[in-house]
């Protein structure tokens, strides 16, 4: 399988342009099979949309991106032995767009080894934020803070006996910090707070907590497939609630898995809206994306997309000989990029990026409204 999206990344970028052109290689591991995979697999796709224009219009400096992508089917020790292949073995110049949070912080050992950045890792892990990872340079929102703020905004419309749900890792810790800041702020507690095992989740004990709370909303911080084995198992035991979760599955596959169960689902954003034309990054993206099909693009195809964007910036900056170090130089000295609607700012003491925020909900035709 890993072999397979290679194979598959490296056709697609080469069908586009000349295979006499100079590599900049670019690695990238992943959960592309897997309980996040559908959501992996659309983010990975809007990148490509840029890159792969990129390359047909010459690439960098007359040099093609290669982005050499293999599959950790999310596992965290997959994951480190893929980013050591790819920095010792494939000599890449920066990791790219990598998975999930424990996945993510297992490659920080080699990055600082080898003097790697990573960029736009798809995670909003607040220890890829706080405090600042040299190598590590983000552009989405930190978990934490859309999870707060989209705690306050259930609030705000009434639902205020909200259950909380969370994975027992990193990723489930962060978003639970964050929303439990929200219920700070207005001085209240969930009906119930419970976690759940990521290789192996039980929703057995939830279901007889949450029929006894009786909450409102119950809010659910994990990666895809768990949070559509949750949501089914809290319907299946009659529990009438409005279900939410984070970004981390603002994807057209999470919503394809969700099924029936989809409608009605709020979903935390961190990118504006797919249909929000007015922002230059969603209509370019859509632009591209029509141009090779359907053009449905999602808020995960923007996120790749938006990646792809700060990429590609740094490289270009880093000048026609790039190296590791030059784009780490290029991307700490990265000041006001317009991304396209959104302005991302890095320096050596912040490598936050972005700090879009926003709430949407699932309709009747399975797609994201705000």
């Amino acid at each position: 399988m890993k072999k397979f999206f290679k194979v598959f990344l490296l056709a697609s970028i080469a069908s586009a342009v000349s295979v006499s052109m100079a590599q900049i290689r670019i690695g990238q591991t992943a959960g592309f099979t897997g309980p996040a995979g559908a959501t992996t697999k659309e983010t990975t796709a809007g990148a490509m949309l840029y890159i792969d224009d990129i390359n047909a219009k010459g690439g960098v400096h007359g040099q093609r991106i290669d982005l050499i992508s293999l599959d950790d089917q999310f596992d965290p020790k997959l994951a480190a032995e893929n980013g050591r292949k790819l920095i010792e073995e494939h000599k890449v110049l920066a990791m790219f767009l990598t998975r999930g949070t424990p996945h993510t912080v297992a490659l920080l050992p080699l990055l600082e080894q080898h003097g790697v950045p990573l960029v736009a890792p798809s995670t909003g892990a607040m220890v890829l934020h706080d405090p600042v990872q040299k190598h590590v340079f983000n552009v989405r929102t930190p978990y934490q803070r859309e999870a707060e703020k989209g705690i306050k905004q259930l609030l705000s419309m009434g639902l205020s006996r909200i259950g909380l749900v969370s994975v027992d890792d990193g990723f489930g810790a962060d978003g639970v910090a964050g929303a439990l800041k929200g219920f700070a702020a207005a001085k209240i507690t969930p009906v119930f707070q419970e976690k759940f095992d990521r290789s192996k989740p039980d929703f057995g004990v939830m279901v007889a907590k949450a029929t006894a709370a009786k909450p409102q909303t119950i809010f659910i911080i994990g990666s895809g497939q768990a949070v559509v084995d949750g949501v089914a198992a809290f319907k299946a035991a009659g529990i009438e609630a409005q279900f939410a979760t984070l970004s981390n599955n603002a994807s057209n596959g999470f919503i394809k898995l969700m099924g029936s169960n989809a409608y009605g689902l709020i979903v935390t954003q961190v990118f504006p809206s797919e249909r929000a034309f007015s922002y230059p990054l969603v209509s370019q993206a859509q632009q591209l994306s029509s141009a090779k099909g359907p053009g449905d693009i999602s808020p995960a195809t923007l996120e790749g997309f938006a990646a792809a964007k700060v990429l590609v910036e740094a490289l270009l900056r880093a000048g026609p000989k790039p190296s590791r170090a030059k784009i780490q130089t290029t991307l700490e000295g990265l000041q006001n990029f317009d991304l396209g609607g959104l302005t991302i700012s890095y320096s050596k003491q912040n490598h936050t990026g972005l700090e879009f925020s926003d709430l949407s909900m699932v309709n009747a035709s399975g797609k994201f409204m705000r």
